[in-house]
């Protein structure tokens, strides 16, 4: 015996589990807006631009000179993130971090056929975001002169603290947002589930679909008044 289910049967179940629907979309958005509000750490971000430029002799422009220093980046991006970078930055602002946990904090985000990359640093405070984006950039200005013996790096723009900073992570309107549709999507499934494990006999129609037969007539039901 195959079972069809119909469009009205769907939105007969969905009115039927409304409660039931709306309340698991209820729990979770409370669920994540608790977490996201007063469990999770927010995550600050600050960030520097860098320009990698060879001191010209000559009033032009070489063509060669910037591919290679567009090619620098990728090395200087290494050595960013390398110990003897950020040995002198922990010792500089007094870290209570090691050099791996400091360099997980670090991103670098380069653009195509571009001298000028950028230094991000995340950390749970703004303040601190700041000081070790600047403190990187100017540690790697200076020591880079000795390492690979060029002078070709300049800092265009330095991190500032912002009035009022915003983390970039947690999202809490995101995270409940993205809950209320999981939530929603639990819920209906939920209320599916019941709807087919529910056995009881309503009406006429659930005895045609049970036995497969016609159904040729009915009782009505006669109070004890009567």
């Amino acid at each position: 015996m195959e079972e069809t289910i119909s469009i009205n049967d769907i939105f007969k179940t969905l009115k039927k589990r409304w409660k039931l629907i709306m309340l698991l979309t209820l729990i979770a958005a409370l669920i994540s807006g608790t977490i996201s509000y007063f469990l999770l750490t927010p995550v600050y971000q600050s960030s520097t631009q860098i320009l990698v430029n060879q001191k010209q002799s000559e009033n032009q422009l070489d063509s060669t000179q910037i591919k290679s220093n567009i090619d620098m980046i990728n090395t200087y991006s290494v050595i960013i993130k390398s110990p003897a970078i950020l040995e002198k930055v922990i010792d500089e602002l007094e870290l209570d971090q090691s050099v791996d946990q400091l360099s997980q904090k670090i991103t670098i985000n380069s653009q195509e056929n571009s001298q000028v990359f950028s230094l991000t640093v995340k950390d749970s405070s703004p303040t601190k975001a700041v000081e070790i984006a600047n403190t990187v950039s100017s540690i790697f200005q200076k020591e880079i002169k000795d390492i690979m013996n060029v002078d070709n790096v300049s800092i265009l723009a330095k991190a500032e603290i912002k009035e009022n900073p915003t983390p970039v992570k947690p999202s809490p309107l995101l995270n409940i947002a993205i809950a209320v549709v999981v939530g929603l999507m639990a819920g209906v499934g939920l209320a599916f589930l019941l709807e087919y494990m529910d056995n009881t006999i309503r009406d006429e129609k659930d005895i045609e679909t049970l036995l497969d037969l016609p159904l040729l007539g009915s009782i009505q039901k006669i109070s004890q008044h009567k």
